[in-house]
């Protein structure tokens, strides 16, 4: 993609950053981002000069105004976490659905090409036909998970009332280098790197037999421009096909890092789905393969990346 005006709402984020350095030396990027878990160090150059920073909510924003001249949407900002949003759904559907919906009128307004919207395998709840495929009727467990299925519908009817292009892709359990290892509510592996590190003991919710299909960050920004370039309009699994236990996993990291410590097992957390896998068969609509042979190669990049935030 190059010579393009692209707006990214929730640039500077774990997935958001790697797309804005992915797209930034050959296209014009404005980022959106409240700086709620973006850091603008995730940034490979924060100052260039291809690069617009607005540091602000996306409801506090004229998007109709903002969305002027933008060819493609990337549209990752939300709040993520499915403990918070069991604890504040009010909010949750505000930051996720209200603000989808106008960012979505904004980009009619604007005829903007096409979005490509950052959605969720949690989505698919405790379905048990694996490995789920995106026609499978949604069974949201999380008013996060609902949200992300309401934004789906949304993207559709709009795309049949007005024509504008989409698609969304459904993460599974995205990893990698900068993802927030402070978060209370960060992903399995920074929490089990970040405690191994710091000499803590890392925390199981279950009985850690609960299985995951894992995605390298990488490919997740590749999968959004990809899918940003494609002629496809609907929903795609992001994901490598593959799943592990989380005891499985903490083997993997416990070996990686050479340690002896052993993981503490406390309660389910609520809304947690016990297994996911995905379908990826729908990867080849937006002209993307996942190597799945990587996973420990990545797994050690991903621990050599925290070593180096501990420095």
């Amino acid at each position: 993609m190059k010579n393009k005006n692209i707006l990214i709402t929730g640039g500077l984020g774990f997935i958001g950053s790697h797309i804005t350095n992915k797209l930034i030396e050959n296209n014009e990027i404005t980022i959106i981002d409240n700086l709620s878990t973006g850091k603008l160090n995730y940034l490979d150059n924060p100052d260039h000069e291809n690069l617009t920073l607005i540091k602000k909510d996306l409801n506090s924003l004229d998007l109709t105004a903002n969305l002027k001249n933008i060819d493609y949407v990337f549209h990752l900002a939300a709040m993520v976490s499915v403990p918070l949003s069991v604890k504040n759904p009010i909010s949750c559907h505000m930051e996720n659905v209200t603000t989808t919906v106008n960012l979505l009128n904004a980009c009619v307004e604007n005829d903007v090409k096409k979005i490509v919207f950052s959605s969720s395998s949690a989505v698919y709840g405790n379905n048990t036909n694996m490995p789920l495929k995106e026609n499978e009727t949604p069974s949201p467990t999380s008013p996060y998970a609902a949200s992300k299925a309401s934004c789906e519908l949304y993207l559709k009817s709009f795309y049949e009332s007005y024509g504008l292009n989409y698609t969304a892709l459904r993460y599974f359990n995205v990893f990698g280098p900068k993802q927030d290892k402070n978060s209370p509510y960060a992903a399995v592996i920074p929490n089990f790197i970040n405690a191994i590190l710091e000499d803590k003991q890392p925390v199981i919710y279950g009985d850690g037999e609960q299985t995951r299909d894992f995605v390298y960050v990488g490919d997740v920004a590749s999968a959004n421009i990809n899918a940003a370039q494609s002629d496809f309009n609907g929903i795609v699994n992001v994901a490598s096909g593959k799943r592990i236990t989380i005891n499985q996993l903490y083997s993997i990291v416990k070996k990686t890092l050479d340690t002896n410590t052993e993981v503490e097992y406390l309660e389910e957390r609520p809304g947690d789905i016990k297994h996911s896998q995905a379908d990826i068969s729908n990867l080849k609509n937006i002209n993307l393969q996942i190597n799945t042979e990587n996973f420990e190669k990545q797994l050690i990049e991903t621990i050599n990346w925290f070593k180096q935030e501990l420095i």
